[in-house]
């Protein structure tokens, strides 16, 4: 793992290293200067050329979408339209040759493009280095800077798994140190090719580039790219780096967004990124379609205050490797484990007011983080080479303590309603049914075998729903995400209050194309509705977020639930700002997926055990656990065996210890009569010992040889071959036989 981070870590520098060289490098290089004006663009002191030939030229018409068209147009509405002489007063100054240009003041009503022509994609040579020195563009209709055609280094089926280079891409921006440039920009709505409905032109973002993208700062880093969008930021249509530059974003809907859909790499390596996004209805704060890498800088982004959006967003990976990020929204998109740098979720049970001023301290008081957020907000990520693993960490809105209840593993122990390890939840589990042919007959011993339930999506999830709480937020190797984080009693002096949902039955899981019930929340005081907040959420947060106050749920609890297959947290709180009370409690639950909280759909054994489950080959040790660290015991690992084949139980008298008619004999009868368990050789089969992985390899090479087939599992068991089998990896085998 260091070496992976030590790995990680150099090649950022590498980056930064290669892009401030090739900065100074292009501030040195010949250069083509181009001064704006609305009075007359000069390029080298002279008089712009209007010929579409010139390596620079004033004239073209400006892209837009034009008002008063019919839908065979395009799909945007009449408030993305515009006038024709509202168009026609933007002056565009187009670049058409490879080179560096140095671009410097002011144009009220115009635009920057970047033409190379539509071969440039895939010439090496036709890169154009814009050095913005002190330039100001605004459109109205349109974006500010657009690059239409230049080289492209990457193709747009290409997975880079979040690692890209884009030194050598066709549309270099850097910011000249000591100067301030600003683009006011709008955006184009989708147009359509004459006679289809294929996309002819769609550019959303104020600093638009169809090309992947790189923006750098100078040898010094002191300059400043200021963005204000009518809709997006800063857009590229494949992959975007910034690099030691400083880049302030006000946007009406998402901050900065890259858009090819599980390719686009949105690449952080350095200097200052602000986003102030989602000023509209809706927006995140950074948008990447693909992967989101942060290898260094200083990020602060906000997203929409009222959307379920997030200061960060990625449909693929999330990688903090470096740098400090402070996030914050409605909800955030999950951060994966695979990040080299600590980092920290924080979910709070009620949206926090704008002015909250939020701060992290060590155990010794030690102030690590302090943020205060300019929006409301019930999300916060951070990161920070000053956050440590398995260290003690304290935090505060407004100097009042606050506490968690949940974490990434789940509910927190103790209370609530979840069953005892190793029997049926809640009672109302099936002893028999659902597995390949009849179950045997006989109960099955205590943490060792479960009969199947839940196929039907109606188990209670068993998640513990009112818990005490903790103020140490502690992050580890396996745990960084905290939810339900409320005031702690004893800091804020109000009373505590729990909350019961469904009459106390917690919410109960769904099968693919059902809606989980949530049919009543009652609290254990007199806290009035609108003072009640209600979150429902994906775990880990990618898609859903819904909150609504319990007022404005009267009657239609239900409105608030998702339909999707997946794993949900719904969370009940008190608003922080109710003067009495405080207090949260929490569910989880899953639709058409696995009900247990100890599994997480990262973990390696996750789908393994799901198409086991699936299958009513293995259940949990209860209702919502399925303890994948424990032992397997020698009779469960022969039944499941036996029960994935399908193979036909058959009683034996090969050993003393295993009785007729229980849960697992007619499985044990069924492989000494094949030779595949042997015993101890005294006539002791020994069923509830645990099994090592050596015994399941020899186990499974006498069934191959058997059934005259080749398996190659030597590399799914542990390698301590004396060590215990867990069912995590008795899971992982088996599906190998599926």
């Amino acid at each position: 793992m260091l070496l992976k981070r030590t790995t990680m870590l150099m090649l950022a520098i590498v980056l930064a290293l290669t892009t401030m060289i090739q900065a100074v490098s292009a501030q040195s290089a010949e250069q083509t200067v181009i001064t704006l004006s609305d009075a007359g663009v000069t390029v080298d002191g002279q008089a712009a050329s209007t010929d579409a030939s010139s390596a620079v030229y004033t004239g073209a018409d400006i892209v837009y979408y034009e008002s008063g068209r019919g839908s065979s147009y395009g799909e945007g509405t009449e408030s993305d339209a515009h006038s024709a002489e509202e168009a026609s007063a933007h002056t565009v100054v187009t670049i058409t040759e490879p080179g560096t240009y140095r671009v410097s003041g002011q144009l009220s009503k115009g635009q920057l493009a970047i033409d190379l022509g539509k071969e440039a994609a895939s010439d090496p040579d036709a890169r154009v280095t814009l050095i913005l020195d002190g330039a100001d563009i605004t459109s109205t209709v349109a974006p500010g800077v657009i690059f239409y055609n230049v080289y492209e280094p990457y193709s747009d089926t290409e997975d880079t798994k979040g690692v890209v280079d884009l030194s050598k891409a066709g549309a270099q921006v850097i910011i000249a140190d000591g100067t301030v440039n600003t683009v006011n920009g709008s955006y184009v709505a989708k147009i359509y090719k004459e006679g289809t409905t294929s996309k002819l032109h769609k550019y959303d973002g104020a600093f638009y580039s169809k090309m992947s993208m790189n923006i750098s700062g100078g040898a010094a880093g002191t300059g400043e790219l200021r963005i204000t969008a009518a809709k997006e930021g800063l857009n590229s249509e494949l992959h975007l780096a910034l690099n030691s530059s400083n880049v302030y974003i006000s946007a009406q809907d998402d901050g900065i967004n890259t858009n090819e859909d599980g390719i686009s790499v949105t690449s952080i390596n350095g200097g200052y990124l602000y986003v102030n996004a989602g000023l509209g209805a809706e927006g995140d704060g950074v948008d990447s379609n693909g992967y989101l890498t942060v290898n260094g800088g200083t990020i602060v982004t906000m997203s929409n205050e009222r959307s379920p959006d997030g200061g960060i967003d990625a449909d693929k990976a999330i990688l903090i490797n470096g740098g400090t990020v402070t996030a914050l929204g409605t909800r955030n998109d999950a951060v994966s484990q695979d990040s080299k740098q600590t980092y920290m979720e924080l979910a709070f049970a009620s949206t926090q007011a704008a002015g909250s001023v939020v701060a992290l301290t060590d155990a010794d008081g030690n102030e690590i983080f302090s943020h205060t957020a300019e929006k409301a907000f019930q999300s916060i990520t951070f990161s920070s080479s000053q956050l440590k693993l398995d260290t003690e960490y304290h935090l505060y809105v407004n100097g009042v303590q606050q506490q968690y209840t949940g974490n990434a593993s789940g509910m927190m122990g103790g209370g609530g309603n979840r069953p005892q390890d190793g029997g049926p939840g809640e009672g109302n589990r099936p002893e028999t049914g659902g597995m390949n042919g009849p179950a045997p007959t006989g109960n099955p011993p205590t943490g060792d075998f479960t009969p199947p339930a839940n196929t039907n999506g109606t188990e209670p999830d068993g998640a513990a729903a009112n818990v005490a709480g903790s103020t140490a937020f502690i992050v580890t190797e396996a745990v960084s995400s905290f939810s339900g984080i409320s005031q702690a009693s004893d800091a804020s002096g109000k009373t505590r209050v729990s909350f019961t949902v469904n009459n106390g039955a917690g919410i109960r899981n769904a099968a693919t194309g059902q809606q989980a019930v949530l049919e009543q929340i009652a609290a254990s005081a007199d806290v009035p509705e609108q003072d009640i907040q209600v979150t429902v959420t994906d775990v880990p947060s990618e898609n859903y977020s819904e909150t609504k106050l319990l007022s404005e749920l009267k009657g239609s609890l239900s409105d608030i639930m998702p339909e999707a297959d997946g794993q949900y947290r719904l969370t009940v709180a008190v608003v922080s700002t109710n003067e009495t009370y405080t207090g949260v409690s929490q569910w989880l639950f899953t639709i058409g997926g696995l009900p247990f909280t100890d599994l997480n759909p990262a973990d390696p054994a996750y789908q393994a055990v799901k198409a086991l489950y699936d299958k009513g080959l293995m259940v949990g040790t209860g209702s919502s656990s399925f303890s994948p660290s424990a032992s397997v015991t020698r009779a469960m690992a022969i039944t499941t065996l036996g029960r994935l084949l399908g193979v036909e139980a058959a009683e034996s008298s090969a050993f003393n210890d295993v009785a007729a008619g229980s849960w697992y004999s007619g499985y044990v009868g069924w492989a000494a009569e094949n030779g595949i368990v042997v015993g101890n050789g005294k006539g002791l089969f020994l069923p509830n010992q645990p099994l090592t992985a050596e015994q399941m390899g020899l186990i499974l090479s006498r069934y191959a040889e058997l059934a005259n087939i080749e398996l190659s599992i030597d590399e799914l068991l542990p390698d301590q071959e004396e060590q215990s089998l867990t069912r995590a990896e008795l899971a992982i085998v088996l599906n190998e036989l599926l």
